[in-house]
């Protein structure tokens, strides 16, 4: 099967629906690991009550992510996103299933040592992530805008399965003896397993369904070099002579005519800030405020995850609203405002925690949670339109790092509101 056979026949591509299961999937093991570490906090503040875990963990993350992803994105036209992708999803696997040994190693003992421990496989989940999220935002973006969406769906999702699972984890050891312990081991060996999936997803079943074959084959025709051992494994060979119609030289001259990383940066200037301010705000207070700025209110230890579900569900129905194309935003200015508009959600968290009950709590985290997630999938699905395949990877990538970049300023943020807190360091 060669590249010029796969654009000649499109009207034979099936598996659109299985294709948008397997990015949601995927999605889903993108972030799941890391959800896994966030959602057992509680657990955290027993072992490590001196240490802040939920902000030191999310800030030793970051850097990882966000250096990783500079590099990456830099080199994007060089980098086989198979190999990446696979690399990403393995140390994701891999990371997880150490944080169940090392608990199991130390028999459940806090103490500076495991803490590090901890902290060394937070950095791990940083280059993981950096690898998964910008190969597959950016492979992706030269595929149908469903498939996109349905993986920021399954990075929505993995949030609220997280929830889910922990809660009842939760709610089935409490009463046992060190129940938050065996809660907290059940559930990373639950994540542990749908890293595993996602490797075989990958690896066996994406590459080999017809339309994503199509996609991948009319990026190579236009240039891209970073599909070839997808376009391999799915048993296609690139004859770039055949018929005359893809020949070396017309190759490189396309590859050539890409627009630049620069250009096409200053070209989306506006929805790389969109990204970076919505992740600034969302980090700023999730998880860190909510974790222990927000106080019991009569739900003790159960007040905390509680929020951090509400702000997951909610967080991944709205990726769900720009399917319906009146509900989607569009606009480059509108997106602008309604993102700007979301910092109000700081003074009202605020009084909110200070005067307020958690009725009004769990009201602004699901806004939060909203917001951040409906917007996300309207920047990331309306960006690439119009570009070449070469050049929606390249845009993929740049809007991943802007979208890390406002994360790890959020969570720098997020040590803010320890000011003036009594025992905060």
């Amino acid at each position: 099967m060669t590249i010029a056979n796969e654009i000649e026949a499109p009207m034979k591509l099936e598996g659109k629906y299985k294709a948008m299961l397997v990015c949601f999937v995927l999605g889903l093991g993108s972030l799941v690991a890391w959800n896994s570490m966030l959602t057992i906090g509680d657990y955290y503040y027993r072992l490590f009550p001196k240490y802040h875990p939920s902000r030191v963990l999310t800030l030793v993350y970051q850097p990882f992510a966000l250096g990783t992803m500079a590099i990456l994105a830099y080199n994007e036209s060089k980098i086989n996103t198979r190999w990446r992708n696979l690399f990403g999803y393995t140390l994701f696997f891999a990371s997880t299933l150490l944080v169940l040994v090392l608990d199991l190693a130390t028999s459940g003992k806090g103490g500076i040592g495991p803490f590090v421990g901890i902290c060394l496989l937070s950095a791990c989940f940083g280059v993981a992530d950096a690898h998964v999220q910008g190969g597959m935002v950016g492979d992706l973006s030269f595929m149908s805008p469903e498939f996109i969406q349905s993986f920021l769906a399954g990075l929505a999702a993995s949030g609220a399965l997280s929830s889910a699972l922990r809660l009842i984890t939760k709610a089935a050891f409490e009463k046992s003896q060190n129940g938050l312990r065996k809660g907290a081991m059940l559930f990373l060996a639950m994540s542990t397993f749908f890293e595993f999936l996602c490797i075989l997803l990958y690896a066996m079943v994406f590459p080999k369904l017809p339309i994503v074959k199509y996609y991948r084959s009319k990026a190579a025709s236009e240039g891209s070099k970073t599909v070839s051992a997808d376009l391999a494994a799915a048993g296609i060979q690139q004859n770039t002579n055949q018929g005359g119609k893809f020949s070396q030289d017309e190759d490189d001259t396309k590859h050539q005519q890409r627009l630049s990383n620069k250009l096409l940066f200053f070209q989306n200037i506006d929805y790389a800030i969109d990204l970076f301010l919505i992740y600034v705000l969302t980090l700023s207070i999730f998880p860190g405020f909510l974790y222990e700025n927000t106080g019991f209110h009569g739900m003790g230890l159960w007040y905390a995850p509680v929020l951090i579900a509400m702000y997951n569900v909610w967080d991944l129905i709205s990726r769900y609203i720009p399917l319906v194309d009146s509900l989607k935003l569009e606009s480059r200015k509108g997106l602008m405002i309604a993102i700007l508009s979301r910092f109000l959600l700081i003074p009202a968290f605020y009084f909110t925690a200070k005067y307020g009950d958690k009725g009004w709590m769990i009201l602004l985290t699901s806004l939060l949670g909203v917001s951040n997630g409906y917007l996300t999938v309207c920047v990331l699905t309306v960006a690439p339109k119009g570009y070449k395949g070469p050049e929606q990877n390249a845009l993929g990538n740049l809007l991943v790092l802007c979208l890390l970049g406002g994360i790890f300023a959020g969570v720098a943020l997020d040590w803010l509101w320890l000011i003036g807190k009594k025992d905060a360091f």
